[in-house]
């Protein structure tokens, strides 16, 4: 028996075997113009099983580009479109490199880290740094609660956002971040403005049934 383990591997698996194998005939007729019209009849067949390319605008340049690509580019026909070259679809990009500094505080990312290092080079100005330093810390406390408990003090994002800098922010102690009531929209998330506006909404229900 013969199983798909054991066969050729396919280059679009999305096109089937069938396809590819009636590609691999197309390559070997010798005569230029009859192996281009099979060609075409591959592709059409190609098409008729991807309908949802037809969506885009340019679906039949993409359907002959995947007809060179399954014949390991060795279609040689008077195609529509050029055919694409093999080292430019097959070369990789260049390698994104990537921070290997450690993060300092797990529960704000590396993201809140690299801001903080953007607001210690600021030059807007002290009155710019402040509110700067002010948003970043009402942002900080939003991904603590996530990750700790349902309440922090503000003391407590002052110094870590302190310590993140490695001492080179001084957050002014007359900043203030104020209720943390209304900031959040995740669930499980409550203050205690939200559950005693709960329970003033459940008394007041209860008390209109009475009445009627």
């Amino acid at each position: 028996m013969d199983y798909n383990t054991q066969r050729e591997k396919l280059i679009l698996p999305e096109y089937g075997r069938h396809v590819q194998k009636m590609l691999e005939q197309v390559c070997e007729i010798e005569d230029r113009e009859k192996r281009t019209q099979q060609a075409q009849a591959v592709v059409n067949v190609m098409g008729t099983l991807n309908p949802q390319m037809k969506d885009s605008p340019d679906y039949k340049h993409k359907l002959w580009d995947h007809a060179h690509i399954i014949s390991g580019y060795n279609l040689d026909v008077d195609g529509p479109f050029e055919a694409p070259v093999k080292e430019e679809h097959e070369s990789r990009p260049d390698p994104i490199g990537y921070s290997t500094e450690p993060i300092r505080k797990s529960c704000y990312g590396r993201n809140i880290q690299n801001m903080i290092d953007l607001i210690v080079d600021c030059d807007k100005g002290e009155d710019v740094r402040r509110e700067l330093m002010r948003l970043l810390a009402l942002y900080m406390r939003q991904q603590y609660l996530i990750w700790n408990k349902d309440s922090v003090a503000d003391e407590t994002i002052f110094q870590d956002m302190e310590q993140l800098s490695r001492g080179k922010l001084q957050v002014p102690r007359d900043i203030t971040l104020g209720p943390v009531s209304g900031e959040f929209n995740r669930p499980g998330f409550s203050s205690g403005n939200n559950n005693g506006g709960g329970k003033n909404r459940r008394f007041n229900k209860k008390k209109r049934k009475q009445q009627a």
